[in-house]
């Protein structure tokens, strides 16, 4: 089988690996840009896509410039704790959550299809510009940036192309630009004093701001930790500044938030290079595959970044399409059953990330105690706080249950592991 898979970020990447590990060596990513660029900052891989970055060793690499994350904490602006839970092998999960650097993530994959695919296997400078699509088959005609075209023709072609998908584009024409809801987010990395467990992801917000930080790595000569941060506002607070100067805009909002140990001016001063976005997604579709065509990660599903899912979500696609590809005779059939899997999970997922997810939590907190309180218990029920965060773990299939117990997704393997605790440090 020929599969062409279009986009070579995490999503395409891991389809690539995946697709070799179950069976298919003709396999090609093409790529827009003129190489494959590990951009973007920080972000988070729970462990239900620990599990499957494992079952293709690749955790070991990995983990080798990661944190594996210890706890989530929600604070409110005056830093009373709303909510605090374990994660990863702390909070009894055979497998960690992996705070980790985007690109070095990026690169572990691409190291990982080039080594089992060969070189030729990812080719850049191609943009996708046309696509003719059926059941037999389809045909992908690319542009360099001197505008030779090249067509190629295939038994399955993946859009993994992002969420500005040239994909999607060419299944849905009139869709337009991925919308917003207004939020602005700045975004950046500094290293700083390790603060909490060293290991914690914290979140600090009201019902409209967010302040987002956690470890993506660490010296250990030091002690000190690449901090990853997200603040973000609506477009009515941002324009309180003049937007040239980004750490003046956060320092401007949250200037006294901050989890205990983190002092934020320092931070925001040391960050070399802030970024800014607007916070956007996608609508949910009601289709993915049409013929020998689908989509996965974030050009099929791309949700607001609350809760983790994006990369992890992306990884547990290529896994899941890989296996239905070498389980099923017929590739069309293969991708409606990958679709009838993985499409109405997804988009009760990025229905409840318009809503911020488990976060939502924070947006409660400030609407019922404006003030702060002296004890979150005057605030929420009895369980309340752990019934938002279970449900959101079973909406995107990362409860610890399922992640422990279910059949593995390898080819060949489909057993039920019993499960374990990594071997592995996390100190």
């Amino acid at each position: 089988m020929r599969i062409t898979i279009v986009g070579s970020g995490i999503a395409g990447l891991a389809a690539a690996v995946s697709l070799h590990a179950a069976g298919f060596d003709d396999v090609t990513l093409f790529e827009a840009d003129p190489g494959i660029r590990p951009h973007g900052l920080g972000l988070n891989v729970l462990p239900n896509a620990v599990r499957e970055i494992a079952e293709l060793g690749l955790l070991d690499e990995v983990r080798r410039r990661a944190v594996p994350t210890r706890e989530l904490a929600m604070y409110n602006p005056y830093g009373d704790l709303v909510w605090r839970e374990d994660r990863g092998t702390s909070a009894g999960y055979a497998w960690p959550q992996l705070s980790v650097s985007r690109s070095h993530l990026v690169l572990a994959l691409a190291a990982e299809v080039r080594r089992r695919l060969g070189e030729g296997a990812v080719v850049t400078d191609a943009r996708l510009v046309g696509l003719d699509h059926g059941s037999a088959g389809v045909c992908g005609v690319f542009a360099d940036h001197r505008g030779a075209l090249r067509r190629v023709e295939s038994d399955v072609l993946l859009g993994a192309d992002g969420i500005r998908s040239a994909v999607r584009a060419a299944l849905y024409p009139d869709e337009g630009p991925p919308p917003t809801n207004g939020v602005i987010m700045y975004r950046g990395t500094a290293w700083g004093d390790a603060f909490l467990t060293g290991r914690s992801m914290a979140v600090l917000g009201d019902d409209r701001r967010r302040l987002v930080l956690y470890p993506i790595d660490r010296d250990e000569a030091t002690g000190r930790s690449l901090i990853n941060w997200v603040a973000a506002f609506p477009p009515d607070v941002a324009d309180s500044t003049d937007g040239t100067d980004g750490g003046k805009a956060v320092l401007a909002q949250f200037g006294a938030w901050s989890p205990p140990g983190v002092d934020l001016a320092r931070l925001l001063e040391d960050t070399p290079d802030i970024r800014k976005y607007p916070m956007i997604d996608r609508d949910p579709l009601p289709r993915w595959t049409f013929g020998s065509v689908t989509l996965l990660g974030d050009a099929a599903h791309a949700m607001y970044p609350a809760g983790s899912n994006g990369a992890t979500q992306a990884v547990v696609d290529a896994r899941v399409l890989a296996r239905h590809l070498a389980t099923h005779p017929d590739a069309g059939e293969a991708l409606r059953a990958y679709e009838e899997e993985r499409r109405p999970q997804m988009t009760e997922l990025q229905r409840s990330n318009r809503s911020m997810g488990p976060e939502r939590v924070l947006t409660l907190a400030h609407r019922r105690a404006p003030q702060g309180f002296e004890d979150v218990r005057d605030v929420f029920g009895e369980d309340e706080l752990a019934d938002i965060s279970r449900s959101y773990a079973v909406t995107g299939k990362f409860d610890r249950d399922w992640v422990n117990t279910r059949p593995s997704l390898s080819v060949g393997e489909r057993r039920r592991p019993a499960a374990r605790r990594d071997t592995w440090s996390e100190q």
